[in-house]
């Protein structure tokens, strides 16, 4: 009989259930689409219906469990960060969970630098103003609906929601507390200063349960559900970015890339200090899911470009099954440097250019140009823009990575990886399992059920391949066009900056 963890993974467009062995296989996935939905009297709001979203995990849960013959030792929740609400003491919200999506915050975005300095802010939680941030919605809500904060006992993040519907205790885990822009990047305690604008204090907030620790047990209301046996326990995972850094498998000598529509280049120190420079590249820091690491990352556009090549370079077969294969090799004989053409990647305001205000830019169209060649720009801009990324963490904390450790949709394009190795100088590796942030929270619930003493023995049971692309011939010659690329952002600062 096999014996495997059950992971519930809410994506932002997904969510899923996914049964997962203890060689770290994947034996079965049940999905349904996730989005959020427009509140009712409030003009484009948009909320997560934690009833919908459980109902829908409800569905998939007996599912994934008649695909497999086993046990399930373990059940654990991973999902985005940033997004909670105000609960009373059975767990009833006296609000629903404002998306990070929703518009309705970006006022406060603004206004809270009058409070607080963006600076300080930093200095304190390691976090830059993002309209999503928990904190900008607890402001909206102080201001907006303060009766939601003073009914309420308390406040979860969607992972200690969804994990209060398996096994009715309220939890908080310090890798989603990281998302909040309240909680001490150094101490990981609760800032009373930040938490005194919004009219908290730290007793607001359920007790902390580290990721892999055990929250509480399935109920016999669940069981009857969904079938999952009572008294299973319930183990605390959190931010799906941090287990996606665990999941790909990488050592601390490597930085981890989860690509996708939007990438985030991460790393994991063993002790944190604020900088300067990490505030002035859009740095931010989140806790590991491991005590006594940090993970500074970066927040970057990404396959989100190459879909808009797609769509207006590739219109006439855009909707083509094979149409990612089609692109691939058309880039793949277009030599470096794309015959002059320069895509600058920074489509949204977020990343190592967003202190010159750059936006998205091609340069060196000519009469000749083809889609092919700014296909491939396009994919050498965005590794020009991990650079950066490296070169920041680099300044900022002396980190020099060993490898690559590339994760999520953006590590099946095998031209985009050499076109990273080429311009890092260093090895760009993948893994054979494409479900990263669900075998990293699987091992931390594998540790919480006892059936691994340690992380690094539940990594040591995993199974799992490698593929590695190491530099080729042309990276020397893209160490040259990254000094010219590097170059562009303050070159074009001043026409980006003019709004006239």
């Amino acid at each position: 009989m096999n014996q495997y963890i059950l992971v519930l993974d809410c994506g932002a467009t997904t969510l899923r259930a996914v049964a997962v062995g203890m060689k770290g296989e994947i034996l079965a996935i049940s999905a349904l689409p996730n989005v959020p939905r427009l509140q009712s009297g409030c003009e484009e709001c948009l909320i997560w219906d934690i009833d919908e979203i459980w109902n829908k995990f409800l569905q998939v849960i007996p599912k994934v469990r008649s695909q497999v013959d086993g046990k399930i030792e373990a059940v654990t929740v991973t999902t985005f960060g940033a997004d909670g609400t105000t609960v009373k003491k059975d767990g009833t919200l006296t609000y629903p969970v404002i998306s990070w999506q929703c518009s309705r915050t970006s006022g406060w975005a603004k206004r809270i630098a009058s409070l607080i300095s963006p600076r300080e802010i930093f200095r304190l939680t390691g976090y830059q103003i993002i309209p999503f941030n928990t904190i900008i919605k607890l402001l909206w809500m102080r201001e907006n609906v303060p009766e939601a904060l003073d009914q309420a006992d308390s406040y979860m993040m969607m992972p200690g929601l969804l994990s209060y519907k398996l096994c009715g205790e309220m939890s908080f885990d310090y890798p989603s507390a990281s998302t909040t822009m309240m909680i001490d990047i150094r101490t990981k305690k609760w800032s009373d200063r930040l938490l005194s604008l919004v009219g908290l204090d730290e007793t607001f907030f359920p007790p902390f349960t580290p990721s892999g620790g055990v929250i509480g047990q399935v109920t016999e209301k669940v069981h009857s559900e969904t079938g999952i046996p009572k008294g299973t326990p319930v183990i605390a995972a959190g931010h799906d970015t941090q287990f996606a850094l665990i999941g790909s498998m990488a050592d601390q000598s490597e930085m981890v890339l989860s690509s996708g529509t939007w990438e985030i280049a991460a790393i994991r120190i063993p002790e944190y200090h604020d900088s300067e420079r990490a505030f002035e590249t859009g740095i931010m820091t989140e806790f590991d899911a491991i005590d006594d690491l940090w993970n500074p990352q970066m927040l970057m556009m990404a396959g989100g470009v190459v879909e808009w090549v797609r769509r207006n370079f590739y219109a006439d077969i855009k909707d083509r099954s094979d149409i990612y294969s089609l692109m691939i090799d058309s880039g793949r004989e277009v030599e470096p440097g794309s015959g002059r053409v320069i895509v600058i990647p920074s489509f949204m305001p977020s990343g190592p250019n967003k202190p010159y205000e750059t936006q998205g830019t091609i340069l060196g169209l000519g009469l000749t140009t083809d889609r092919s060649q700014v296909y491939r720009a396009a994919l050498e801009g965005l590794s020009f823009q991990l650079k950066q990324a490296v070169k920041a963490f680099f300044e900022t904390f002396g980190f020099e990575p060993t490898a690559l450790r590339v994760v999520g949709g953006g590590s099946k394009n095998h031209l985009w990886n050499q076109i990273r190795a080429d311009v890092l100088g260093i090895p760009v590796i993948t893994i054979s399992c494409e479900e990263g942030t669900v075998l990293g929270a699987a091992l931390f619930a594998m540790v919480g059920s006892d059936a691994a003493r340690s992380i690094e023995e539940a990594k040591n049971m995993v199974e799992i391949t490698t593929r590695v692309w190491e530099p080729s011939e042309n990276w020397p010659r893209y160490q040259k066009l990254y000094e010219e690329y590097e170059k562009l952002p303050l070159f074009l600062a001043s026409h980006y900056r003019n709004k006239i």
